[in-house]
């Protein structure tokens, strides 16, 4: 899919963000090399908390949260060591699992802090999803293109009375996005 956006028009990309799907960071890489991946922190930690002991899993979770809440990636570094140090004795499958992705999570920090809460999760996208398929449930088939692109707009006009609420320092995200990315941004 990625590799099919250029022939749509798509120049390049600014930032992309995942939810663990395979072979999204290599293709994005490899279409658009400048391009920033970033892996979804809460598709993330939800699967990671999965190897966790159930007892545990609050505690790893606030250490994670304090990392992920670090100011810059050189703060959150020491954070990681110390997550490594605390965690690997109980379970020694957490830390190499966290290390490994390290990159792909960490692609916020490169963002200012208004816009790390847009670029470091999929939430937005996944609610465009819930909506479409909430319309489409029930419906086995369709008798012809229009009546699914029918479906499909009511579908989009019913999740967007859902989204009345402004993104949390929106305009502060737009301004920042304009800043870094110039006359690329339209809003």
């Amino acid at each position: 899919m990625v590799t099919a956006l250029p022939n749509r028009g798509v120049q390049e990309g600014g930032s992309a963000c995942g939810d663990g799907l395979k072979g999204l960071p290599e293709a994005s890489d490899t279409v658009w090399p400048k391009t920033q991946v970033q892996l979804c922190m809460g598709h993330n930690v939800r699967h990671r908390l999965q190897d966790v002991p159930w007892q545990a899993r609050q505690a790893v979770a606030t250490a994670w949260r304090a990392l992920a809440g670090a100011a810059t990636r050189a703060e959150a570094a020491p954070a990681l060591a110390r997550f490594a140090e605390r965690w690997e004795a109980q379970d020694p499958a957490i830390s190499p699992r966290w290390l490994a992705a390290w990159d792909r999570l960490t692609g916020f920090f490169a963002s200012p802090p208004a816009l790390r809460r847009v670029v470091s999760t999929t939430k937005a996208i996944e609610s465009l999803h819930s909506a479409l398929r909430q319309v489409l449930k029930g419906r086995r088939a369709f008798p012809n293109d229009a009546s699914i692109i029918n479906v499909w707009s009511r579908g989009l006009q019913h999740g967007a009375k859902k989204w009345t609420q402004p993104i949390p320092e929106g305009k502060a995200a737009l301004n920042q996005c304009v800043i870094l990315v110039g006359e690329r941004v339209q809003g």
